[in-house]
């Protein structure tokens, strides 16, 4: 591909735009930590809201949507939009509680719910797993798919294409610092959106697509087009609907879809204003990230299946791409090159946009673990600000070298999306249950996340995963398993969920001031917390604030979220299709759905806990 000049005024200046942001942030950034990972905790809710969405648009994950509908369908993306349940638990039960703890991770947290020397370790221990390891991962899937981008359209190796666009984005990252993230996210947004929709419109008009109706109509996309996965295929519907719906939201840890909140959705939260600008953050950031933003991504995936119907068609268009980078998922970059000029530049620029919004989240994220609850709390305690905002930014550096390195060993988005979810698979019920059950403690925890660990690589990278659920010997011999390969996924869940349950009960609980401090702060409420109000009633304390438990509210608040926001995707998908009485039929769903929720969230918005 020739990029003309026009196009690379719109790339140049995009560039300028974001430097100029990060360079007028970076004193006020470098003030403090507090101002480097936080913004002060200052930011309205739209602010982080578009902020949220920015940062989840990421290079990967069109190409991941691409990968996902080209194989299994419209519907193989069930398996991240079933973390809707997740997102909408987040927004109208755990948002307040992260901004009353007033922590500045997430991680922290740890040492405000736990005490003693198992807190200490688990505090550490993630700060280091979650900061570099899963930070890395993660980037590294995002860099994978920078990497194909720039082997596509613009004839660049791996190196070259990491190289540029690593300097560029650490340098923005180490200078603007969270306040930079945040306003170059909203600049993102817009741009990475109109983008999104420019390559659908260009991807529909291809001449060999013919229009709306003519990939409509076609019937290789026909067979793709459904919503729901085919219900008289049973391994495929239970693999792609039914284990996410019923175990996979709730059990799972993932990066912006985690139970209970956490991670970078978490930081966010806590750089709120108060508790209503964290819920309305959320709240915006679900709505945008499931219901409206998927459809360009499918639609590119669906015309792609017209142009290039199998991978040998994407090798043969592209020579020049390293075999080992050949997928599924290069079909989303391998259609952006039918975009004519100017339009060209702006997509460049969308995903431009998109990975440097992704990646700068992920350094600045990794990096608050990194100092403030690894350096601070256990190398440099007395460590001043301005050497915290030092080490934040060389940790920021480091991530981004080893992010880079691992996306040259990687092949494709599906990868790394199934390796993450597998080695949090079982640990979610504790980060839902740990603010509303007094008896899990740190030990639950530790061995939540070992056990999931250790088991997810028994069953993924040895023989034992293979005899069980089917794959490869060690002489590369493929082999049947004992259970159904689908069974994989919620076996992992249910022997995590056994190791941490058994160890609860046989540890010992926490601190009774501990908890007694925990809930003054929080006031979590309900009924897994009486028999800590109950001791501290008999010890002439009174811990309780005497009000309406708020979670029975939150969870009809996150049903009615649910059905407006997936009522809300499939109408537009419906009207999309020319199905119009199914899409007028869920329009009305969504608007009840929306009416109904208004009147809950007034009643939660003036809920104190």
């Amino acid at each position: 591909m020739k990029l003309t000049s026009l196009d690379y005024s719109i790339i140049i200046g995009f560039f300028v735009i974001v430097i100029f942001i990060g360079i007028w942030v970076s004193k006020k950034s470098g003030k403090s930590s507090s101002e480097f990972f936080l913004s002060g905790r200052s930011m309205p809710w739209w602010l982080l809201g578009m902020s949220m969405v920015a940062t989840t648009f990421s290079t990967d994950t069109p190409n991941l949507v691409t990968d996902l509908v080209r194989q299994n369908g419209v519907s193989g993306n069930w398996v991240w939009w079933a973390f809707l349940l997740t997102g909408m638990l987040t927004v109208f039960v755990y948002a307040k509680l992260w901004r009353k703890s007033n922590v500045n991770t997430d991680i922290e947290f740890y040492e405000l719910r736990y005490s003693g020397k198992a807190a200490q370790f688990l505090r550490g221990f993630r700060a280091i797993y979650l900061g570099l390891f899963f930070n890395v991962l993660s980037i590294s899937a995002v860099c994978l798919a920078a990497i194909k981008i720039g082997e596509v359209m613009l004839g660049l190796s791996a190196v070259e294409t990491i190289g540029i666009a690593s300097v560029v984005t650490v340098l923005f990252s180490a200078l603007g610092g969270f306040r930079g993230v945040i306003y170059t996210d909203f600049v993102l947004f817009f741009i990475a959106i109109i983008g999104a929709i420019g390559a659908a419109v260009v991807a529909v008009g291809h001449p060999n697509v013919g229009g709306l109706d003519g990939l409509l109509a076609n019937e290789v996309v026909q067979s793709k087009m459904s919503i729901l996965p085919d219900f008289n295929n049973t391994e495929l519907l239970i693999s792609i609907l039914i284990i996410p719906l019923a175990v996979q939201w709730w059990s799972s840890w993932y990066p912006g879809a985690e139970p209970g909140g956490g991670g970078y959705i978490a930081q966010r939260m806590l750089a709120a204003k108060d508790e209503n600008h964290a819920i309305g953050a959320t709240f915006m950031f679900n709505i945008m990230h499931y219901a409206l933003r998927p459809w360009p991504w499918i639609l590119v995936a669906l015309a792609s299946l017209v142009v290039f119907p199998d991978l040998a068609s994407i090798q043969a268009a592209f020579p020049n791409v390293s075999t080992d980078k050949i997928g599924h998922d290069l079909a989303y970059p391998a259609m952006l090159t039918f975009l004519p000029a100017g339009l060209l530049g702006l997509v460049l620029a969308s995903l431009i946009a998109a990975f440097m919004s992704t990646i700068s989240t992920h350094l600045n994220w990794g990096a608050s673990y990194l100092v403030n609850d690894f350096y601070q709390r256990f190398v440099s305690p007395k460590a001043k600000e301005k050497e915290l905002v030092n080490v934040g930014r060389i940790t920021t550096v480091i991530i981004m070298l080893l992010g880079a390195l691992m996306a040259l060993s990687l092949t494709n988005a599906k990868q790394i999306f199934d390796i993450i979810l597998m080695f949090g698979a079982g640990t979610g019920l504790i980060f839902i249950l740990r603010w509303f059950w007094w008896r899990i403690n740190a030990w639950s925890e530790i061995s939540a996340m070992f056990s999931s660990g250790i088991i997810s690589i028994l069953f993924t990278f040895t023989s034992i995963g293979a005899n069980l659920f089917g794959g490869t010997n060690t002489q590369g011999e493929a082999i049947s398993g004992l259970l159904p390969k689908w069974s994989q996924f919620p076996m992992v869940v249910l022997i995590t969920s056994i190791v941490w349950l058994v160890t609860t009960y046989l540890t010992r609980p926490e601190k009774q001031k501990t908890l007694e401090d925990f809930y003054t702060k929080i006031q979590p409420g309900g009924p897994g917390w009486k028999t800590v109000t109950e001791t501290a009633k008999k010890a002439g304390k009174n811990i309780q604030k005497h009000i309406a438990w708020s979670v029975p509210s939150g969870i009809l608040a996150m049903l009615l979220g649910c059905i407006l926001v997936y009522a809300t995707m499939f109408a537009t998908g419906n009207w999309i299709y020319g199905h119009y009485s199914l899409a007028v039929g869920l329009t009305l769903v969504a608007t009840a759905a929306a009416f109904a929720l208004s009147k809950v969230w007034k009643k939660i918005k003036n809920t104190v806990l």
